[in-house]
């Protein structure tokens, strides 16, 4: 069984039980630089407009090479924009924003539309062009090479919510929610309608799934009434994931959405989403079995393992427990494919990182 048939497996698209869970992972550049070094093998960084969106859509030929068993692919930056760093270290990326590199990811410093106040304003923006030279280059590149053994992500990750309120503001963008304000509604339909072209353009090129990316919760509850997202954002979601289904009747949509967001994976799965990725440990109502009974109908599950402090801090004894805890519970009956909630950053080591994917081979076999 290649990789390519045991996610499909894992993800209820081909009938049977793979032969494992199958193991999905990200690093930062410093583990990517580390191993890409270790094993003489080069690394293709496919820079995204989103700086930090660039780690889940790059090295893909290293991290195969691991045991990665899907491939992740996604919008470039055009051919023709070029960094330009002032003296602070501040630059304005491909959307405008004003960014600098924080302690572990970037952080928008000035919003392109943080002054919006009207349908106008927003008509007014402009956003980088989705045909622009060279911007699925390695999309296409790597669905060629590896379409045949591994299942392939177009990753659209930022994609509504969040890249509406790295263009205003989280602040200015809630509160202007519950005033409704006049240009909310047309910048979610603008976002929407933008990373529906770059997600109809990866689906052009052959990817096999559409890996949305919006957090609706934090470590507690959700960001926003229920009411309100179903309210201002679902029907975007509907209509985008709409659209790709019609572009592709087979595609898999996929949903990254952290925090405690179990409130809404009903109105999730209307969408149209298949599988719900991190599933974040350690928040209210992601609890394995709650998690695996409520919603183990509607979805295939990718993550769950805890990357702020059991990857970088926790003994092997800890990993190795929670792996074989999640495997059995959210890997039963196939499901699932485990992979660390986020990007593993360089607070875990490698010899942590290597573990990781030695004991999700170990403990996945059915």
């Amino acid at each position: 069984m290649n990789s390519r048939e045991r996610v499909l497996k894992a993800f209820k698209r081909m009938p049977g039980l793979p032969d494992r869970v199958p193991v999905q992972f990200d690093l930062c550049r410093q583990l990517y630089d580390h191993f890409g070094k270790a094993l003489g093998i080069p690394v293709n960084y496919t820079e995204n407009l989103y700086e930090d969106v660039t780690y889940r859509i790059s090295a893909n030929e290293l991290r195969v090479a691991m045991g990665s068993d899907v491939v992740i692919t996604g919008a470039s930056v055009s051919d023709d924009f070029h960094i330009e760093k002032e003296a602070d270290g501040t630059w304005l990326n491909e959307y405008r924003m004003k960014m600098r590199q924080g302690d572990i990811y970037v952080e928008v410093v000035n919003y392109p539309l943080a002054h919006a106040e009207t349908k106008a304003d927003i008509d007014a923006y402009q956003f980088p062009d989705p045909n622009a030279p060279g911007r699925f280059r390695d999309a296409e590149e790597l669905v060629s090479k590896f379409k045949n053994d591994y299942l392939i992500f177009g990753d659209i990750e930022v994609t509504i919510f969040s890249l509406a309120h790295q263009l205003v503001g989280m602040e200015k963008l809630l509160v202007d929610m519950m005033m409704e304000t006049e240009y909310v509604i047309p910048l979610f339909e603008a976002c929407a309608a933008y990373q529906t072209q770059i997600g109809l353009k990866l689906i052009e090129k052959g990817v096999d799934a559409i890996w949305v990316g919006d957090d609706f919760g934090t470590q507690q509850s959700l960001i926003m009434p229920p009411e309100t997202f179903r309210e201002q954002l679902k029907p975007h979601y509907k209509r985008m994931i709409d659209s790709f289904k019609e572009a592709k009747p087979d595609i898999i949509p996929i949903l990254h959405c952290d925090g405690a967001v179990a409130e809404l994976l009903d109105d999730i799965r209307e969408i149209g989403f298949e599988v719900f990725n991190p599933v974040q440990p350690g928040v209210p109502g992601h609890l394995p079995p709650d998690m695996k009974e409520r919603f183990g109908d509607m979805f295939s599950f990718w993550g769950a393992i805890d990357q702020q402090e059991l990857l970088p801090i926790g003994s092997d004894e800890e990993l190795e427990r929670d792996i074989l805890e999640k495997i059995s519970i959210l890997g039963k009956d196939g499901g699932y494919m485990i992979s660390p909630a986020h990007i593993m950053q360089n607070d875990v080591t490698p010899e942590r990182v290597i573990r990781f994917i030695e004991l999700c081979r170990k403990h996945g076999k059915y």
